[in-house]
């Protein structure tokens, strides 16, 4: 055989070194056992291959030269493979069992594919150049393994690495990688009671449906009916800034909003609305429906007018009020405005709309992607006057961020909070000095109209 297979990798969920069974090829050189371990070794790390697959690959060894070793790899990967997102594992594992072994044993644990737990110090590269390195490493020869070559493009600590690092930061091959892990993330608004009544076994009885029950039975009420409120799952709303202090986190918070959106709609979480701001409102909840998010935000772009303008956020939230609060806001909606704070418009009229906003829904949620700078301090304006009338004050500014926001909404109390209202400050209007002036009196002017029964004796 024109391949060195590391023949029979053992799939062992124990820890400790793992043995190397032997092929047990025959004459014919037959690799059956070492492609059924590889299948097995495929499907303990999470990728879906099942016996059909394997035998399909069996059949294309037929047709395949099977001393090419890049040949080869294309030919289990289009068959074994069917997610983008399983790539990268399959190309991991790939290079960990067919592979040329120094001795017959590995100390290498195959649960965590990506972390090399050799004896020998690997080397690492940290290269940008993705597909292009994998290929050359499959149609090259096997290297040696007294030397382990470590791909952090191709690992799992990348991911790490991906979750504390800033939006602001990110290059278009880290955005595509955050997609997935934004699809990942579980979104469970909670449900809400509303006034309509549902059949239900406890509440009020239902005369109606009694009586139309017990038909059968002579008119006697045996089998009661019951009613209920009916409960539905709660809405989001989604209010983004994308002014020009924003811009640099204005791709990946499109992103989020176009996952959120399409992961809520998918399983039938509530109803999602989104709008965009700088210095106007603009609804963007139908541009979202589209599938792909390139296509999605390109929709978007030609939607909006004030891509990167200037920012006010008291205009967009008195717009939202007046013109989008009854009819998006079904019953007891969660708010998320995603903004820095930075603002030209009047904090006086940011804070009553603030307030008016947050009486009317069940929980507004303000997600700063500057809050998570440590030295960070709401000194704006705005940010100081849209703060009392927030319920949590949250940071958005990297994967970690979106994770704790989860599971903030998943565990949010079924109780509403109402804030305070908001009063319009009185101007102190100084009061007119009164001086009091001693004056004689006239009697002149006194008044001359007597009873005439005044100085009379009884």
């Amino acid at each position: 055989m024109g391949l060195d297979v590391a023949a029979g990798v053992a799939v062992s969920m124990e820890p400790g070194p793992i043995p190397i069974i032997r092929n047990d090829a025959g004459g014919d050189g037959h690799i059956l056992h070492s492609v059924t371990l590889f299948g097995e070794m495929l499907r303990r790390v999470g990728l879906e291959v099942g016996s059909g697959n394997m035998l399909d690959l069996v059949r294309a060894t037929d047709y395949v030269s099977i001393g090419k070793r890049g040949e080869f790899y294309q030919a289990a990967r289009s068959i074994l493979i069917h997610r983008k997102q399983d790539i990268p594992i399959f190309d991991e594992a790939f290079q960990v069992f067919w592979r040329k072994p120094s001795d017959r044993t590995t100390t290498m644990d195959l649960r965590s594919l990506g972390e090399q737990k050799r004896f020998r110090k690997p080397q690492v590269t940290t290269s940008r150049d993705g597909d292009s390195d994998i290929q050359e490493s499959i149609q090259g020869e096997p290297d040696d393994d007294s030397v382990q070559n470590v791909d952090l493009n191709r690992t799992y600590s990348s991911i790490e690495v991906l979750r504390e690092k800033d939006f602001s930061e990110f290059t278009s091959l880290e955005m595509a990688e955050a997609h997935h892990v934004m699809a990942d993330l579980a979104w469970d608004l909670g449900h809400r009671r509303t006034r309509r009544l549902a059949p239900g076994r406890s509440g009020s009885l239902d005369m109606r449906r009694t009586m139309r029950r017990n038909l059968r039975y002579g008119g006697e009420f045996l089998d009661l009916s019951y009613r209920g409120p009916k409960i539905k799952p709660k809405s989001l709303v989604l209010i983004c800034d994308i002014s020009g202090s924003m811009e640099r986190y204005t791709r990946m918070l499109l992103q989020f909003i176009h996952t959120i959106a399409g992961g809520l709609s998918s399983i039938g979480i509530g109803q999602t609305e989104a709008f965009l701001f700088a210095t106007r409102l603009t609804r963007i909840t139908r541009n979202l429906k589209y599938k792909s998010i390139d296509q999605a935000i390109d929709q978007v772009s030609k939607a909006v007018p004030d891509w990167a303008g200037g920012t006010r956020i008291g205009d967009a939230v008195k717009t939202f009020n007046y013109q989008w609060l009854r009819r998006v806001i079904k019953g007891q909606a969660v708010v998320l405005i995603i903004s820095d704070g930075w603002d030209r418009g009047e904090p006086e009229l940011l804070a009553k709309e603030a307030s008016r906003l947050q009486r009317s829904c069940h929980r507004l949620v303000w997600l700063n992607p500057l809050l998570g700078s440590p030295s960070y301090q709401p000194l704006t304006q705005g940010m100081k006057a849209a703060l009392p009338y927030i319920d949590d004050f949250l940071p958005v500014h990297n994967l970690n961020s979106l994770e704790s926001l989860a599971q903030h909404l998943n565990n949010l109390s079924p109780n509403r909070l109402l804030g305070q209202a908001y009063h319009t400050p009185n101007a102190e209007v100084p009061e007119p000095e009164t001086t009091i002036r001693d004056r004689p009196i006239d009697r002149l002017k006194l008044p001359t109209f007597q009873h005439p029964e005044w100085g009379k004796r009884p």
